[in-house]
């Protein structure tokens, strides 16, 4: 039986913790968010608000749920904040030592009662619950990006998770106008597992010269209807992400086919991590991206 949830904290104020920060105030959830840079709180709450301006804006929303959703929103420094919250999603930086570290500070600040959730894209659930004093209320919340537009979430129980949580978790999701899928807790879970050896086939693509950036992106979108191309896709997933996913697929599972592309880490080493540093496999700093291979 699900319990019931009033407020949800939110770690990390990156683009997909600002998202579910949106979406879950947009349901009707009071709202903490938080991030370890001051800086980037203050452009989280700009993004929310341009955001939730275009929903208004496109007649996705009125301008009166958009002002009661932007008062929802509370955020500042440290996880005192989140004493008092039902639930704490996870979004941090994709690294299991971060996300340890994190979830330790929050198992001594949260009530007994709490969840807590990661937004994980890759990393096994089972194993992150060691870092918490509640492996039965913690479980995977895996959002997709941009959350406010994606319609999925990624639900993945781990070892020790209960029933409760899990349908709580669940009816959070079907609140926020989310459809969510199940996932057992293997690496990478089901969206990634799927998309990202695509990438990296992509990416070995171009690094065997089947095809240059132009023409392996034109081909994928035009001869499989994709939105994007999978480089296209990659720089705006954030190279160093699919990079980061690709190993834990690589350690994971044992098997060579999941070998990252070292075209790939090449370029996670230069620093080209797509279009948050405005270059990957395009150059962003053109008034049309231009391929840099």
């Amino acid at each position: 039986m699900a319990i019931e949830v009033k407020r949800i904290g939110v770690v990390g104020a990156g683009a997909m913790g600002t998202g579910i920060a949106h979406v879950a105030a947009l349901a009707g959830y009071d709202v903490r968010l938080t991030d370890a840079k001051a800086d980037r709180l203050k452009a989280a709450v700009g993004e929310i608000d341009r955001n939730m301006s275009r929903q208004a804006a496109k007649g996705t929303i009125t301008a009166e749920q958009m002002a009661q959703a932007f008062k929802r929103i509370k955020s500042g420094p440290g996880f005192e904040q989140f004493k008092d919250c039902d639930l704490v999603i996870e979004a941090a930086t994709e690294n299991e030592a971060v996300k340890k570290e994190i979830l330790q500070g929050l198992s001594k600040v949260l009530p007994p009662h709490a969840i807590i959730a990661t937004n994980t894209s890759s990393i096994p659930i089972t194993r992150l619950a060691t870092a918490t004093d509640r492996p039965a209320k913690f479980m995977g919340m895996h959002f997709m990006n941009p959350v406010p537009l994606m319609e999925l979430v990624e639900l993945i129980r781990g070892l020790a998770t209960d029933q409760e949580t899990y349908e709580t978790v669940r009816a959070i999701t079907v609140r926020m106008g989310k459809t969510p899928a199940a996932a057992e807790d293997f690496p990478a879970f089901i969206v990634n597992r799927i998309l990202l050896p695509m990438i990296n086939e992509a990416v070995y693509a171009l690094y065997e010269g089947v095809g240059g950036v132009d023409a392996i992106d034109t081909a994928m979108r035009l001869g499989t209807h994709h939105p994007m191309g999978p480089l296209e896709l990659a720089d705006f997933i954030g190279l160093d992400v699919c990079l980061s996913v690709m190993q834990v697929l690589y350690e994971g599972l044992a098997d060579s086919k999941y070998r990252p592309c070292p075209l790939l880490v090449k370029y996670v080493e230069a620093g080209w991590l797509g279009r948050k540093t405005g270059r990957g496999f395009y150059d962003y700093s053109t008034e049309k991206p231009t391929p840099t291979r």
